[in-house]
């Protein structure tokens, strides 16, 4: 299947770039929590891959732009932002292979829908299926499940624009593989992902409440591999947690009648105790297409106001315990700061960048109310504790570690800053983040 979204181009072109493609950097805007407001000099949307290559061998400085959730300077650069929404957008199913091969810039939300019609699915999406195929893949983004790898895992190939304006493709065997997939956008600009898939499935949705804390702690693999992909939301506070989420595949064992005392709801839930589940993704143990279950939130609404930051900090399973208990110390300092936290896991993969590079980890996610300054210094108490654990920041999220702190956490941090001097020796797609947190 192809399906094309692409107008005929203008012909005006005027240094390389089409005219009416350029944006000045005052209309560019901020990213998607309104907390950083980007300084790049210009917006470029290319209609064509040829553009794209064009502007990339002319900038001395260029990055791409994905669905603006990353909550830092990450995607920024002082030279041209791309946007890659008015490329083709395509979803080609290769059913003998079991891979689509998708426009990079598309959403998770869209791709999904299509497989599912199509009857396929992806392992796995994220909270919210409204972020871009790249930007999610590039930064080790991920969902949940004992069994289940991030969302990079499920790469096979990738097609990038390298600094010199070449189209390259990096698949799965590749020596530079394992490297390039969450680069960062590091390595350049990605037209096209190829995405593992399988046959599709259906999954249902039931949360309960009332585990206590002691429980979950000494019974972590119990509570996390109850379903095929399970969440722990908390405010940190009292003897228990809030809410425990499950998905369950249809075609595997029903979820438990209860989580060591812990009850299913008969009322839809959000993350957020005080807000509606209007946005939340069908609960009650009523199934329903994996496309309409994996992700927490609805595509055809925006989650949040925006009102918010985020931080991550993804732990090797063998020392989430102890992780959790650091955070439970520090619960004085973090609860009053908190809207919500969610508790996730991942298996072990071989990307070098990812969070759960080499183990098997545990990520406590603080979605934390909009206070820069205070969330700033929680950041920096909580890595002082956690990062001796190996907690690993995720790379789209509020963090405080420097590339100094960062490199004993990943074993190929240094083949990885071999990688990008190989593709990007001018460092075109070098930013301020990249030399903060990688040292380039």
């Amino acid at each position: 299947m192809h399906d094309s979204y692409l107008p005929a181009p203008d012909d005006d072109v005027a240094n390389g770039f089409l005219v009416n493609q350029i944006t000045d950097s005052g209309s560019i805007g901020s990213n998607w929590a309104d907390s950083y407001s980007y300084g790049a000099a210009s917006l470029f949307r290319p209609e064509t891959i040829p553009d794209l290559q064009d502007a990339v061998a002319a900038a001395p400085r260029i990055r791409a732009l994905g669905s603006r959730h990353s909550f830092t300077s990450l995607a920024d650069t002082s030279g041209i932002l791309v946007s890659l929404d008015a490329l083709p957008a395509f979803i080609d199913i290769d059913e003998q292979a079991r891979t689509v091969t998708v426009a990079a810039g598309l959403r998770y939300g869209d791709v999904a829908t299509t497989l599912h019609e199509r009857g396929w699915a992806l392992h796995n999406l994220a909270s919210l299926p409204h972020i871009s195929i790249a930007g999610a893949i590039a930064t080790g983004t991920h969902g949940s499940g004992d069994g289940n790898g991030n969302l990079a895992t499920a790469v096979a190939a990738i097609e990038l624009v390298t600094a010199d304006g070449e189209l390259v493709t990096i698949s799965r065997g590749d020596a530079d593989f394992d490297g390039a997939i969450v680069s960062l956008g590091a390595l350049g600009i990605l037209t096209s992902v190829t995405l593992d898939i399988q046959p599709t499935f259906d999954v249902r949705q039931d949360i309960y409440q009332g585990l206590a804390w002691d429980d979950l702690l000494g019974n972590l693999d119990t509570v996390t591999s109850s379903a095929y992909s399970v969440s722990v939301f908390t405010n940190w506070l009292g003897d228990s947690i809030e809410t425990v989420w499950t998905k369950s595949r249809m075609d595997a064992a029903a979820p438990p009648a209860h989580i060591f005392g812990a009850t299913p709801q008969i009322v839809d839930r959000h993350p957020l105790p005080e807000l509606e589940a209007s946005t939340t993704t069908v609960q009650g143990g009523i199934p329903g297409p994996w496309s309409d279950r994996l992700a927490h939130f609805k595509l055809e609404y925006t989650p949040s106001n925006g009102e918010e930051l985020q931080s991550e900090y993804l732990v090797p399973r063998h020392n989430a315990v102890a992780a959790i208990e650091v955070v439970r110390s520090l619960r004085q300092l973090v609860a009053p700061l908190l809207l919500v936290s969610e508790i996730r896991t991942m298996t072990a993969d071989s990307l070098w960048l990812s969070g759960s590079y080499g183990t098997d980890a545990v990520a406590i996610h603080f979605t934390w109310k909009k206070l820069p300054s205070e969330i700033a210094a929680a950041t920096r108490m909580l890595e002082a504790e956690l990062l001796p654990l190996g907690a690993r920041p995720h790379w789209g999220k509020v963090f405080s570690a420097d590339a100094a702190a960062l490199a004993p956490l990943y074993p190929r941090f240094d083949d990885f800053r071999a990688l990008v001097a190989r593709y990007d020796p001018e460092r075109t797609f070098t930013n301020a983040f990249l030399e903060n947190h990688l040292g380039l």
